[in-house]
């Protein structure tokens, strides 16, 4: 109840057209909103600023569950790719920043003060990325990419999963939302295509090995749209009790206008092929080192260097490996450097599942075990609770080949589309017995979809707006929290597990600073990976491909982490006695998705407020 009238608020403001909020967004004021009406003006605006953003990004008010009412538009829409769609984002962004300027914080809450920062933030950083001559920005997300369409990134990807996964099918209104954005498709991917073809032309061209990762899963789809296959599936599964021509339509959509775009792309994807280097960074690309220090600044929300972060790297690593040393000992595994006694312990049939579905089965069912164990344990980290609604799905087949092992997120802020643990199951030697239990705290609860719970309680642009270095870094924080919590009593092997994915973040900072600014090879980031960490190549292979792909953004994880941390300890040094877990936690996850300075102005003033202060 307290998210519907949350919301109902927020929607109730975006409607009222306020004189102050109009002017704001007009750009035509020169004062800002005072004193008493300052506040109201203020959230009123950021109100308006988030509508504006999901009139460019509809597909987000869909997997919000906002789509409605006087919304109910967005329902029908996908965004615009195109190199005119993201001039428009970037022409609203703009806008949007010169009203944030003009309005006075003085008199404003620390809440609504927050908020303004997280979009001051935001926003310019984007721009800053808008001004690079080829990419994607995730404007309020973590996946920058020099990339548009690549393996693990474009349309030909992300729209099916979220017909799928996301837009819901409850009606006969729903089921033709559903065929107008299938309508849509074929412009979303010509919009890509355009700005593809663009950054072609100057050379801004992939490397071979991730070529050859999407022309083959392209060709998977093509082949797919060709026959209806899942764009159809899709609707025709959730329409059965729904009169109507649903599966001719849908047939007639998919196997046309969106096979044919779909085509397009995987032409001018065989073409840059054809002309593509091995080079694996980014600075082999033009502008290579600007664009790199852009991403990892996205990514990290700090200016630290590539050479600082990957000292970092090499540092906590060591650490590290010094609490993992003796565990490892005591199993029995005494002779080489840890990461070959991590080698050792993965190939052991006891920690392996079958590859088959039998063994998907199972790693579905150890990750919701997981789940329902951590569940019970964290009124000892939060005073505050939320539903954690949740559920674990595999990733579409098609998507497996250019996927991480997973990834997952809140679900809509009415709790009508559950959180999902995406996990890849292509092969289940992506997965052991004792690396599953920390991988389920990062992405599920108390990691990525407790977190975006939170998150949707917050005003509607904080909803929206989310920084690399706290998302991942919190829900390494809830890694953390699951040992601490008992996760691991009595089973040094799962121990062992999380200190191990910990460990793979520190390499992250060494393989991702590597790549991009060191020069090293592909071979020689995957051979390094998988030696220092014990992780076998299958396992880290797709991890390199992907922090080609995305330079910058796997630096965000432990940075985030060691930044929650300090914090902690900051605060346990200032109230001593005084300190509760459960306080603290609750600031740092209700103060919302901020850059790493303001996750530390946040900490200041709970310490401030702490009983006793």
């Amino acid at each position: 109840m307290e998210q519907t009238l949350a919301f109902s608020r927020r929607h109730a403001l975006s409607l009222l057209g306020t004189a102050a909020v109009s002017t704001l967004l007009g750009g035509c004021a020169t004062t800002a909103p005072q004193s008493a009406a300052a506040a109201g003006s203020a959230d009123a605006y950021l109100d308006a600023v988030a509508w504006k953003f999901l009139d460019l990004n509809p597909e987000g008010a869909t997997s919000l569950g906002i789509d409605t009412g006087a919304h109910a538009a967005l329902r029908s829409r996908l965004a615009d790719r195109s190199p005119a769609g993201q001039a428009a984002l970037a022409a609203m962004l703009r806008d949007a920043l010169k009203g944030v300027e003009r309005i006075d914080t003085a008199a404003l809450s620390p809440e609504t003060r927050t908020s303004l920062a997280v979009v001051n933030s935001a926003f310019k950083t984007a721009l800053d990325g808008f001004a690079l001559p080829y990419g994607d920005v995730a404007v309020g997300g973590w996946r920058n990419t020099p990339y548009v369409v690549i393996q693990n990134v474009g349309a030909y990807l992300d729209t099916p999963r979220f017909l799928d996964g996301d837009h819901p099918v409850k009606t006969a209104e729903d089921a033709e939302a559903y065929l107008a954005r299938l309508s849509e498709m074929p412009a979303q991917l010509n919009g890509e295509l355009a700005r593809l073809k663009q950054a072609g032309r100057i050379g801004a061209i992939a490397p071979s090995f991730l070529l050859d990762k999407a022309v083959h899963q392209m060709e998977l789809t093509v082949a797919d749209a060709a026959r209806g296959g899942d764009l159809v599936r899709s609707l025709v599964r959730r329409t059965g009790s729904i009169p109507g021509d649903w599966e001719r339509r849908a047939q007639a959509a998919a196997s046309g206008p969106v096979a044919a775009a779909l085509t397009r792309q995987l032409d001018e994807l065989k073409a840059q092929r054809a002309k593509a280097s091995d080079a694996a960074g980014i600075w082999a690309r033009p502008r290579g080192d600007e664009w790199y220090a852009w991403g990892l600044r996205a990514s990290t929300t700090t200016t630290r260097t590539p050479d600082e972060v990957h000292a970092m790297g090499l540092d906590q690593l060591a650490q590290l490996h010094g609490r993992m040393d003796p565990i490892l000992r005591k199993l029995g595994y005494t002779s080489g450097a840890v990461g070959e006694r991590m080698t050792a312990l993965g190939k052991d049939p006891r920690f392996q599942f079958p590859n088959d579905d039998k063994g998907r089965a199972e790693i579905i069912a150890l990750m919701q075990s997981k789940i329902d164990f951590i569940r019970t344990r964290l009124p000892q980290a939060f005073r505050t609770l939320v539903r954690g609604n949740l559920e674990i799905r595999r990733l579409p087949p098609a998507e497996e080949p250019g996927a991480p092992g997973a990834y997952g997120g809140a679900g809509s802020i009415d709790g009508t589309v559950p959180g999902k643990i995406w996990i890849n199951l292509g092969s289940t030697d992506l997965h052991s017995r004792y690396s599953l239990p920390t991988l389920a705290f990062h992405e599920g609860i108390p990691g990525h979809v407790w977190q975006g719970e939170y998150a949707n309680r917050l005003p509607l642009i904080r909803t929206l707006l989310a920084f690399n270095a706290y998302s991942e870094g919190w829900a390494l924080y809830a890694e953390t929290l699951g040992d601490e919590l008992g996760a691991y009593d009595g089973d040094p092997v799962g121990q062992l597990g999380y200190l191990q994915s910990i460990a793979f973040r520190a390499c992250r900072l060494v393989v991702d600073t590597g790549l991009h600014a060191k020069r090293w090879t592909r071979d020689q980031a995957v051979q390094w990976f998988s030696a220092t960490n014990g992780s076998s190549v299958s396992e880290v292979a797709p991890e390199v491909d992907r922090y080609c792909s995305w330079p910058g953004q796997a630096c965000g994880y432990k940075v985030g982490h060691s930044e929650i941390l300090s914090q902690r300890n900051r605060a346990k040094a200032a109230l001593g006695a005084r300190f509760d877990l459960r306080d603290f936690d609750d600031a740092v996850v209700g103060g919302g998705n901020v850059p790493l300075d303001v996750l530390a102005q946040n900490v200041g003033r709970y310490i401030d407020l702490a009983p006793g202060s």
